[in-house]
């Protein structure tokens, strides 16, 4: 046993320091944390600071905040769990002052301090933009699904809803033809009590469907999740579904910080020019590139976000399926904006004829009189109808083509988008254990996640700066 390392003996008496300062070293981020929380005005940002006059004394809203931080800095996100660690941890005995919440009054805590945790995120990200760590004004935008409390089982649609009415209505069937056969037979009484069991049981299942049928059925978005009302089944990867929520994220390329962030239960099409407005606003600047990927693609979008004053750079992805059914691409017609007229492959010009509205928006309609057209000899190859090939364009289209033009003359784009964006979901996913929300309901997972990106961009933070120069920058 000579040559391995030797612990102290258990009854051997140890002199600790006295202090709980003194286990702590002067680079250790707890000590940023505390920094941080103490230069907030808790009372401007939503948390309530005045204590009641009557019954027992709360904690002090700047000990609870210090708490969640902490715990989310490093991946101890339960409240159950927080409330184990304040009673051994000499870093929270340290930052809390000894004090030990039970885990209802930290739950509480998070339940009912939305907005001020929300505004803490905020104030963060504001002590960055004065530390000058956004001077490129440009931000890429994405969205990831997070599973949701919600499981699969407990999410009805319309569709699964009729497939579980079926199947229930045909086992009553089934038990029902085996009572008729038993009566039909001679000899023994048979006891048919458990099958009227079943029969009851189903009975009352379907019942409950039929419930539920009636309420899907009502629901804006014909689905209804019933653990979490507020999660929806949303595509994932590929085929895949999963119930869940899509948080939305604008990350700043140079130093990978999360600017402004939200959580929604829609897809990624229409959220571009509300999460550029969100990092207008963080930034504290208007003429701000956002950076996103084709699925955020909407002319209707990109207009509302040029019109704020922002440079929207989203790739168009093909969806005519013109290709499969052989025909000329829309690409190969090209639009001249001094004539109003569109070129095709043979080099023809169709021109405006009429406009109308579609959808509530103003389509202009291209065309070649029928009898050019029909005398072309890339008929075939450019339409599959019996009259004309005709355009379609929006009347605000130039906006959408100016974006476009700069696509192209800006090819690493997209490219840095990916490796701007990805980066921070993969790391917060991470620290949630690849597990899904512990809250329900959009307003405390919206505070949750604002829990998860603060501690995010503290630790981003400590490692662009340091700790000490960090302390530093909050104090001044």
């Amino acid at each position: 046993m000579s040559r391995f390392i030797e612990g102290v003996c258990r009854s051997q008496a140890t002199l600790f320091p006295e202090r709980l300062d003194d286990y702590l070293t002067e680079e250790n981020p707890i000590r940023v944390i505390d920094a941080f929380v103490d230069s907030l005005e808790l009372s401007n940002i939503g948390f309530k600071t005045v204590p009641a006059d009557t019954g027992r004394p709360a904690y002090h809203p700047s000990t609870m905040l210090k708490l969640y931080v902490y715990g989310y800095l490093n991946r101890i996100q339960s409240s159950r769990r927080l409330e184990r660690e304040a009673g051994r941890n000499v870093e929270l005995m340290w930052l809390l002052g000894r004090l030990a919440p039970d885990f209802k009054t930290i739950a509480d805590f998070r339940k009912d301090n939305g907005k001020g945790i929300k505004n803490t995120c905020r104030a963060f990200i504001d002590i960055c933009r004065q530390l000058n760590m956004f001077t490129d004004a440009v931000v890429a935008i994405d969205g990831s699904k997070f599973k949701a409390v919600n499981s699969k089982e407990n999410n009805y649609t319309p569709k699964k809803l009729q497939f579980h009415i079926d199947r229930v209505e045909r086992h009553i069937d089934d038990y029902l033809k085996q009572l008729d056969d038993a009566d039909k037979e001679a000899g023994e009484p048979v006891d048919e009590t458990p099958v009227q069991e079943k029969i009851a049981w189903l009975k009352k299942r379907l019942s409950e469907l039929k419930a539920l049928e009636v309420e899907v059925n009502k629901h804006p978005d014909k689905q209804l999740s019933t653990t979490d009302p507020d999660s929806r089944l949303l595509k994932t990867q590929g085929m895949t579904r999963a119930v869940c929520y899509n948080v939305q994220s604008a990350v700043d390329p140079k130093n990978h910080l999360i600017v402004a962030h939200k959580v929604t239960n829609k897809q990624d099409r229409g959220q571009l020019c509300s999460m550029g407005q969100e990092a207008q606003s963080a930034l504290g600047q208007e003429a701000v590139t956002v950076l996103a990927d084709k699925g955020y693609y909407s002319g209707l979008d990109i207009k509302a976000t040029q019109d704020a004053g922002m440079t929207p750079l989203v790739p168009k992805g093909d969806t005519s399926g013109s290709e499969k059914k052989g025909i000329f691409n829309r690409s190969r017609f090209k639009y001249d904006a001094e004539k109003d007229v569109y070129i095709c492959p043979a080099k023809k010009e169709l021109t405006y004829r009429y406009s109308g509205i579609e959808k509530g928006l103003t389509i202009k309609r291209y065309f070649l009189d029928i009898m050019t057209c029909r005398a072309c000899g890339l008929k075939p190859q450019c339409t599959k109808s019996k009259g004309q090939r005709r355009m379609a364009r929006w009347e605000h289209q130039g906006q959408i083509d100016q974006m476009d033009q700069l696509m192209s003359s800006m090819p690493d784009s997209m490219l840095i988008r990916k490796q701007t964006v990805e980066h921070p979901f993969g790391t917060i996913k991470c620290w949630m254990g690849a597990t899904h929300f512990l809250t329900k309901r959009l307003p405390n997972v919206s505070t949750e996640m604002s829990l998860h990106v603060l501690a995010y961009n503290f630790r981003r933070m400590m490692s662009i700066l340091g700790p000490e120069k960090l302390i530093a920058a909050m104090a001044a």
